[in-house]
């Protein structure tokens, strides 16, 4: 059994990268793992001002959400990301709660395997790259993790709902075999 986190990072209820989320979140439970669904919707998450304080204390100065995310983020044995890809990246939120989790560096960490969940509006294999690039370099500053997938699904957006797209059940069977 694994401990997953699944952190959804769209705010726009029933979107797209959510329902992604909550898929893959299904599957990983339906094979016997614990499941934390984290949604950053309603979350209180302040902008790194990046005064390094963290570094030294291990603690950010800002009390708020993200001390609670983190200790799920370091305790996880799988990390999946799930975001809307906006101006072809990943979502403002996902990219503030990176940054915050900079406390999280001289720390020691469960994580391995991480995911990567994408929606976009338009459909070319390109569009979530930056999105993955962006996410890659945290993911290199915990040298024991890797990017073991990225399902994206294209042409999705608030008037093509996901709703019957068979990337749900891609996104089902990826976490059934995390």
């Amino acid at each position: 059994m694994k401990n997953v986190v699944v952190i959804s990072t769209s705010l726009r209820p029933g979107s797209n990268s959510h329902t992604l989320a909550e898929q893959f979140a299904e599957g990983a439970e339906s094979a016997g793992n614990e499941v934390e669904l984290i949604s950053l919707k309603w979350k209180e998450i302040k902008f790194c001002i990046g005064c390094l304080s963290c570094q030294k204390t291990g603690a950010c100065v800002f009390k708020d959400d993200v001390p609670a995310i983190m200790d799920s983020v370091l305790n996880a044995d799988v990390v999946c990301w799930a975001t809307p890809i906006y101006y072809y990246e990943m979502s403002g939120q996902m990219k503030t709660l990176i940054d915050r989790m900079n406390a999280m560096y001289p720390k020691d960490y469960r994580f391995r395997d991480i995911y990567l969940l994408t929606t976009a509006a338009e459909s070319e294999e390109d569009t979530p790259k930056r999105a993955e690039s962006g996410l890659q370099g945290w993911i290199d500053c915990y040298e024991k993790s890797a990017l073991k997938a990225h399902l994206f699904c294209g042409g999705v957006n608030d008037s093509r709902k996901i709703n019957g797209n068979p990337k749900l059940q891609e996104a089902f069977e990826l976490g059934k075999n995390v």
